[in-house]
């Protein structure tokens, strides 16, 4: 049983209680024993029930109970009474809910179809394929049918019958609107919905047109040519598009008809809703009215069920057994219960089946992966070497531009920077010891410094200042020449040449600083590339198979879309509220609604697959699911008037239309 059936049912389960109080009552007898049995069934009947056929076991029980001539059951006290309501409610809620469940059923098998054919008229690459599959049936159809007709005549088979001469006399065009018996079988639909096409080939004027003057001859004699290699076109164009216009016009019929069917479903489906209140009313009457409404109901249920009128009611327990007969003849395709529809099959309504969908394939593939083999055999060698490149291609990848950047970021995380990138740390250092032992040896040398003034010098010259060697050069620098021969020109020179690699080294020290700093961004840089072409394949391929089953986030585009378009339609359901055409048995049952018996079963039709949808691919034990689902309970709730429910569809476009991506399904809907 569906969940919108069982959530429709339990609030009238729930109804249902036993009586609190038990009065005492004699050991024995008949009136304690039917006490029991009444007692005993109430139990069985809380258990899950398995179909019609324990329905109807129960209700051969009942009619071991005393009847009075009213075809009610006779009571000996108010206990008994009660427990005789509380049965019959519970056998009239289970035969509702079954009810319920068939024609919601049935009416979700049609309209399955019905979208099949209309997704298939919609595209002409869709008609144009299915009237390839469809061509050995149609084939199959026309040899039975002229086939048929020679036994019929018997007319020997004979290769000289299928001649189209032959053909033509045997099977004469009774019209241009009434095609005649190979059209039929060829497309069914004719029968119903005649096809007529007219070839134009163009005309030769009159003679008198060719004897006025030469020009007017020859220009008559041009326009005649035009005219005639014109209407050869189009006449042309239209006998090759004549089978696709044949064929899209037969799922134009097949959709029209399954529309029908559906809205006849539909609307019975909204009356059975709408039947739901005088049952509750029932079940909560405690007075002796509540068992006339429920005798009422049973009634009812039974014409709707049954189809046909009915004089007077017999009873409650007759009326519920002739609808759990009913319920039980509602199995398969065959079915003649007026809750199902006729075999689509039998109708030709149904789609093709899957034989016929797949046997251009399974008749293409073959040739085509020998094909395929042949020429992959062939060029096997410069295959094996592209494959043997693309390994190595991938291996490459995965070391040189993923792994190798990866284990650098690790490094670089353990290292902690201490290493140097441009200059070395030990580098600097030697220079800066090397330019010290200079200036110190010079001071010593010329300048005579003691120990106390050259650990001074030390101490200056480690943090970059040479005043005294500066100044040893200020006094060289006057006599040049005498100073470079035999003083110590040079020297200082050479100390200032020393002095300015310390400060380039220590420049580049500064720099290396800063691309320490920032090794660890670089590095991400470095192996940014790589995990972005990763993420984009592993996202594609994740899509390919999440997409493929259907699957992805909430259900993915194609199922979001189609949610999108099950709330467009109910909201245009509401709006425009459609007319009913059909003549369905409405019982007097039905409660008057300010939603319309048609209009409520489209509606309830639609809400099923936003149901359906929310639990299988809305997450599970979530508020959003549970939100969701509360406003598809308010959608079904059928005590919810128009104005009602228009406002419940603005808050699920409000509240989920972001998160669902509404705003953007119709580009997947095209």
């Amino acid at each position: 049983m569906s969940t919108f059936v069982s959530h429709l049912t339990n609030d009238l389960t729930q109804r249902i209680l036993p009586p609190t109080t038990v009065p005492p009552s004699p050991p024995g007898g008949s009136r304690g024993q039917a006490k029991d049995e009444l007692r005993a069934l109430f139990v069985q009947l809380n258990q899950p029930v398995s179909g019609t056929s324990d329905a109807s076991q129960h209700l051969g029980a009942l009619e071991k109970l005393p009847v009075g001539d009213s075809g009610g059951f006779v009571a000996n006290d108010d206990e008994e009474a009660a427990l005789q309501k509380a049965v019959l409610g519970k056998l009239a809620v289970d035969l509702y809910a079954q009810a319920l469940d068939v024609v919601l059923e049935d009416a979700r098998r049609v309209e399955d179809e019905l979208e099949w054919w209309a997704d298939l008229e919609r595209s002409s690459s869709s008609v144009a394929l299915y009237f390839v599959q469809t061509f050995p049936l149609r084939l199959a159809s026309l040899a039975h049918t002229i086939l048929t007709t020679l036994r019929e005549r018997n007319l020997p088979v004979h290769p000289s019958l299928f001649t189209p001469s032959s053909l033509r006399r045997l099977f004469p065009s009774r019209g241009v609107l009434r095609p005649n018996a190979l059209s039929i079988a060829l497309f069914p639909h004719l029968r119903s919905q005649p096809y007529s096409i007219a070839l134009s080939v163009g005309r030769f004027p009159p003679a008198s047109a060719f004897v006025s003057s030469p020009g007017t001859s020859v220009r008559s004699a041009y326009s005649t040519f035009v005219s005639t290699f014109v209407g050869l076109g189009c006449s042309a164009i239209q006998v090759v598009s004549l089978p696709l216009d044949l064929t899209k016009g037969e799922c134009r019929h097949k959709h029209q008809e399954l529309k029908r069917l559906r809205d006849e479903r539909a609307e019975m489906l909204g009356t059975l809703v709408n039947m739901r209140d005088l049952l509750a009313a029932s079940l909560d009457d405690q007075s002796p009215e509540g068992m006339t409404k429920l005798d009422e109901f049973s009634f009812a249920l039974q014409q709707f069920v049954r189809g046909d009128a009915i004089d007077a009611p017999a009873g409650t327990v007759p009326s519920l057994q002739n609808i759990a007969a009913a319920l039980s003849n509602t199995t398969g395709e065959q079915s003649s219960s007026a809750l199902r529809t006729p075999s689509l099959y039998a109708q030709n309504l149904a789609r093709p089946s899957r034989l016929t969908l797949l046997w251009p394939r399974l008749v293409l593939l073959p040739p085509l992966a020998l094909f395929a083999a042949k020429t992959a055999y062939a060029s096997r060698a410069s295959m094996c070497q592209m494959g043997r490149e693309a390994v190595e291609t991938m291996k490459s990848f995965w070391e040189q531009w993923l792994l190798e950047p990866l284990r650098g970021v690790v490094k670089t995380v353990r290292a902690g920077g201490e290493d140097g990138v441009i200059v070395s740390r030990e580098s600097v250092q030697a220079d800066i010891d090397s330019l010290e032992r200079m200036a110190i040896a010079l001071a010593q040398e010329k300048l005579h410094y003691e120990t106390p003034q050259l650990e001074a010098l030390s101490r200056q010259i480690q943090m970059g200042d040479l005043t005294s060697v500066m100044q040893i050069y200020e006094e060289d620098i006057k006599q040049p020449l005498k100073s470079a021969i035999t003083g110590t020109l040079l020297r200082t020179l050479f100390i200032q040449l020393q002095k300015a690699k310390v400060d380039i080294d220590q420049a580049l020290a500064g720099i290396d600083k800063l691309l320490k700093s920032q090794e660890l961004t670089f590095a991400f840089v470095g192996v940014a590339p790589a995990l972005a072409i990763v993420y984009a394949l592993g996202g594609y391929l994740r899509g390919i198979w999440t997409g493929g089953r259907g699957k992805g986030n909430y259900g993915g585009k194609i199922k979001r879309a189609s949610i999108w378009l099950k709330m467009r339609r109910i909201e245009r359901l509401l709006i425009a509220q459609p007319k009913s055409h059909h003549k369905v048995a409405h019982s007097a049952a039905a409660q008057p609604s300010s939603i319309p018996a048609l209009t409520s079963g489209l509606l309830l039709l639609s809400v099923s697959h936003l149901r359906a949808y929310a639990e299988n691919h809305l997450p599970a034990n979530s508020r959003f699911r549970e939100g969701f689902l509360e406003d598809v309970v308010d959608l079904e709730d059928p005590a919810l008037g128009r104005a009602e429910k228009l406002r419940v569809l603005d808050r699920m476009w409000r509240s989920w239309g972001a998160v669902l991506g509404w705003g953007n399904a119709a580009e997947s809907a095209r």
